[in-house]
């Protein structure tokens, strides 16, 4: 019998099975930036040189892309200085920028600089913040990201999420057959890199704590597989490949365990596996088909997808075992949780009773149900490691598409790629 969840599985997997690789990710801001800081950002001064990565644009972009900030354009600066005793602040006020932040980036042999930056309030006209760097020229593009770090800190009081990463799979069509790359990027999409290339279909990606590995589901063997393999080595190891279904593996947030879905015992259940022990634990059991495991932030429960209610919901369990506690009921589809890092929101893929599929967020204590989304066929939601933005599959007009959205829904991304239709996001802790 094929239930809603089966169906729901199916649906997946058809939208991810068209279209061309190396998506090369591009995001556009589609609303809700009326409110963003209006902040200068000075091209950093050079020795003469062109460093192989504009390191004041990547801040720029940074900045502008997270919706909190608006920075001015080149063409808008009435001055270009690179030192503190070159700034006029009455003239940067008039502007209307509150911020204002210059630097400079010097080659000091072949292969390394040094970077400098500095951030000003222009209205107290006083430095909120300065650092220096000295960096080998591989890692400029990875500085720049850190920098507009330090520049979302400081001025939100919130950490930045500018140097974690996307992982995503993109599928080409060439001439009619067809190829799945799992490939992770920078998180504004740029600097993308092929971990897995296949001609069968790659699934769920997820990141360990640590950033460090990867946990995919891989058909290349022509039956479901769990792999976790080294970024930095391409080193893997396949975790799981019993007969039927080996599915969904999510990393606890202490690295040590797996929870994913198998069916080795005859019905699809959640299972834990210990990194340590190297052994399988049952976790559910029941009749209906368990899936999407999600671990909260202290480790202790986890969040599944169940149609033991009839339709598909979302419901906890302890790791230890023990009641299962329902948690949605509004709509008739809830599924594919992902917890916010304050352990008291999560974002589903959510379906009204009429409608199509968007994401929404779940107030944990107060059972409120937000819509954030009117995409289309929204699905598989990724929080940022600061909880203020969440990445989703889409449709786009080549198909499948990802988006961005903050938590409160006031912020909206498209993420336009270049050739290939790209689905299944996971955003790095």
């Amino acid at each position: 019998m094929i239930n809603n969840i089966k169906k729901s599985l199916w649906i997946i997997f058809f939208l991810i099975c068209s279209s061309k690789v190396f998506a090369v990710l591009t995001i556009e801001i589609t609303g809700g930036t009326q409110a963003a800081l209006p902040i200068a950002i000075v091209p950093f001064k050079t020795d003469g040189s062109i460093p192989p990565e504009n390191v004041s644009e990547i801040i720029r972009n940074d900045l502008a892309l997270s919706g909190r900030f608006s920075p001015l354009e080149n063409r808008e600066l009435i001055a270009q200085p690179h030192d503190a005793s070159e700034i006029q602040f009455y003239d940067w006020r008039r502007l209307g920028s509150e911020g204002l932040v210059i630097g400079t980036v010097t080659n000091t042999s072949r292969d390394q600089y040094d970077v400098s930056f500095q951030l000003f309030d222009v209205y107290k006209g006083e430095q909120l913040i300065g650092r220096r760097y000295h960096i080998l020229t591989e890692d400029l593009r990875n500085l720049a990201h850190q920098i507009s770090d330090v520049i979302y800190e400081t001025l939100t009081g919130e950490k930045g999420i500018f140097t974690t990463h996307i992982a995503f799979v993109a599928v080409s069509n060439n001439q009619g057959a067809k190829e799945y790359t799992l490939q992770i990027s920078d998180m504004d999409g740029q600097n993308p890199r092929t971990v897995l290339r296949s001609k069968e279909p790659i699934l769920s990606p997820d990141w360990s704590p640590d950033g460090s590995r990867i946990a995919y589901v891989s058909f290349e063997r022509k039956q479901s597989e769990i792999f976790i393999q080294e970024l930095r080595t391409g080193d893997r190891q396949s975790i799981a490949a019993f007969p039927g279904i080996n599915s969904a593996p999510a990393w606890s947030p202490d690295g040590n365990n797996l929870a994913l879905v198998l069916s080795k015992d005859g019905n699809p259940e959640i299972y834990l596996y210990n990194f340590i022990t190297k052994t399988f634990t049952r976790l559910t059991k029941n009749g209906a088909i368990d899936t999407e495991p999600t671990w909260s932030p202290n480790g202790q429960t986890i969040i599944f997808t169940s149609d033991r209610g009839g339709q598909p919901q979302l419901y906890q369990i302890p790791i230890s075992g023990g009641e299962v506690k329902r948690l949605t009921y509004e709509g008739i589809y809830n599924t594919s949780a992902s917890f916010a890092p304050d352990g008291q929101h999560i974002a589903v893929t959510h379906k009204a009773n009429t409608g199509t599929f968007h994401i929404a967020v779940l107030d944990l204590e107060s059972k409120k149900l937000q819509t954030l989304t009117q995409t289309k066929m929204d699905e598989s939601p990724s929080f940022s490691p600061n909880g203020k933005m969440i990445i989703y599959a889409t449709v786009g007009e080549k198909g499948g598409a990802l988006a961005a959205v903050s938590s409160d829904g006031k912020i909206q991304q498209r993420l336009v790629q270049r050739g290939d239709e790209v689905r299944e996001p996971a955003w790095s802790h």
